[in-house]
């Protein structure tokens, strides 16, 4: 029976482990390498090796109410999207509300995860650590929960660059950066144009002479502020929204929200526009690159072909003299060094997890790999119902299927995956966030059933459908179940808008003609849910009509 745990990280999804296990009467021990908390969120001057780090400026572009906990909403009056020293801040209330401190050993290495002799017969590990001093420590662990992120490892891939050796300026992958200083006055090109390079280019275009962002693919670029001034993730994470993206034709659903994009800002014209499609990968978010192009600051270029001294010679020809500084925004390499080779499974270009979550070729499941994910959408909701699924596996409430049928479902995920988004060594992974978030709920007994609400409790039923996927969605029932889920659900909009209050405005009275339409269009949703319901499970609507009959009668 597993009891003792050892957690790797204190990062988000490592404090989501540390409690789920306390919650299921297991003790945790947390190994920290750094000397306090938060993970990628603690901001540090100078970049440290085997640790995430973040720019002095990094605001989150996931907002507060996407983000939380599911059982302790962030503060009404921190902002919608924050800086990372608030998401900091948040994360030491969370350990010390929940009494999560006490069981993290910081500045303490882990050197590696090996299985015990009699792991056969245990399922045991072995964890050796390190601390500040250097000394070795050995201990033994009924399970381990990996939670050591994925944006550590940072990829330099110079020799796609030829002549990167000649460049007489300054190169460094986005990794290293922490701010403009060292970029006025200066020419700029910036590789990449993720979420990194795309927030740096527009920041060091505030200083620089001129900067250049350099693509090879191309991007589709949403803003953080969506229509009426709301939070984008909150106006389209939604289980309506993720109704129609399985029950619309694909191609429908591209065209509609790429005419919607370029509504905004053609994406033809500002060059940005990438041979895929909107659904095919997540989009870059950044509400202010698209006026950077329109004012000149920032000049989007093509793929860069060559490098010779100062000058950088792009695929189309082109070539750009004087250039003072290269930043590599070219992503990560994710690694596990500290376990063995044969814990882990391949599988296309990526580390193959059922569920995203368990080695399948182990022979007792007591390794996790928690926040090892991506979607459109927070990691800290998705890595806490990692955790909270894990320990209920660890405990025995809940059991695997055989390593045969994991297997299975691995290649199965790897085809699919495959199949719907763009994938590549540096981005093996992406899954649907609603429904991913729906099926490991489903695994801990958690899921709302939005048809029993339809009949039961027709305000939450709305606004479970319509409103955001927030997680305190999945502490309404089942184990874990939290007595104040209903209520953050109801107020989650007034947290929304509490920090948003800092002038007294008349607001305007809805017409008569806005709520027949709003009317009409529940009913619709109404009508779509329980199609969708009726063609997932014909048989669940007539035995929900057949268990309410008598209470009517």
């Amino acid at each position: 029976m597993v009891q003792r745990v050892a957690v790797i990280g204190s990062g988000p999804c490592g404090l989501a482990s540390v409690k789920a296990c306390l919650d299921e009467g297991m003790v945790p021990t947390c190994f920290e390498s750094s000397d306090d908390m938060g993970g990628l969120w603690k901001f540090k001057e100078v970049s440290e090796p085997n640790r995430a780090s973040i720019y002095r400026s990094l605001t989150i572009n996931v907002s507060k109410e996407m983000m939380c906990y599911s059982d302790f909403p962030i503060p009404a009056d921190f902002p919608n999207y924050m800086h990372h020293s608030k998401i900091l801040k948040y994360f030491k209330m969370y350990a010390e509300h929940f009494k999560l401190l006490q069981h993290i050993r910081f500045q303490t290495l882990v050197k590696s995860v090996r299985q015990r002799p009699d792991y056969a017969r245990t399922g045991k590990w072995e964890v050796v650590t390190e601390n500040r001093e250097g000394r070795e420590e050995k201990h033994v662990f009924d399970a381990v929960i990996c939670c050591s992120g994925h944006y550590t490892y940072p990829n330099l891939p110079l020799k796609d660059f030829p002549g990167i050796e000649t460049f007489e300026g300054k190169y460094f992958h986005s990794w290293d950066y922490k701010g403009p200083e060292d970029m006025h006055g200066k020419r700029v090109v910036v590789i990449g144009i993720g979420n990194s390079g795309g927030d740096i280019a527009v920041e060091s275009s505030r200083v620089a002479e001129q900067v250049y962002l350099s693509t090879r693919r191309g991007a589709w670029v949403i803003r953080q502020v969506s229509d009426n001034g709301l939070p984008v993730d909150m106006k389209y994470n939604t289980r309506f929204v993720s109704i129609l993206l399985q029950l619309l034709p694909i191609n429908f659903l591209n065209w509609l929200t790429e005419k919607k994009l370029n509504g905004m800002y053609d994406h033809s014209m500002y060059a940005l526009k990438p041979a895929h499609r909107f659904l095919s990968q997540i989009p870059v978010i950044n509400d202010d690159l698209p006026l950077k192009i329109l004012s000149g600051s920032v000049i989007v270029k093509p793929n860069v072909k060559e490098i010779r001294g100062s000058t950088v010679v792009f695929d189309d020809g082109s070539m750009l003299e004087k250039v003072d500084t290269i930043v590599f925004a070219t992503g990560y390499n994710y690694d596990f060094p500290y376990l063995p080779n044969n814990t882990m499974y391949k599988t296309g270009y990526r580390v193959g997890l059922y569920k995203h979550v368990f080695p399948p070729n182990l022979e007792h499941p007591t390794l996790a790999i928690v926040g090892f994910i991506h979607a459109f959408g927070a990691i800290m909701p998705q890595g806490e119902m990692q955790a909270r699924w894990v320990t209920r596996v660890f405990k025995g409430h809940k059991k695997l299927p055989s390593n045969q049928a994991m297997i299975k479902a691995v290649e199965k995920d790897t085809r699919d995956i495959e199949k719907s988004f763009i994938v590549s060594k540096l981005t093996p992974l992406q899954v649907g966030f609603v429904n991913y978030m729906d099926d490991l709920a489903g695994e801990i007994g958690a899921r709302p059933s939005l048809l029993w609400l339809f009949f039961t409790d027709y305000p939450l039923f709305k606004r479970l459908l319509w409103g955001p996927v927030t997680a305190y969605q999945y502490r309404l029932a089942g184990p874990g179940k939290w007595e104040g889920a209903r209520k953050a659900i109801f107020t989650q909009f007034d947290r929304m808008y509490q920090p948003l209050k800092t002038r007294q405005v008349k607001e305007q009275e809805t017409s008569i003609a806005g709520r027949l339409i709003k009317l009409s269009l529940i009913a619709t949703a109404g009508a779509a849910s329980v199609y969708y319901i009726h063609l997932r499970n014909p048989t669940t609507i007539p035995t929900l009509l057949s268990k309410l009959h008598p209470q009517i009668i």
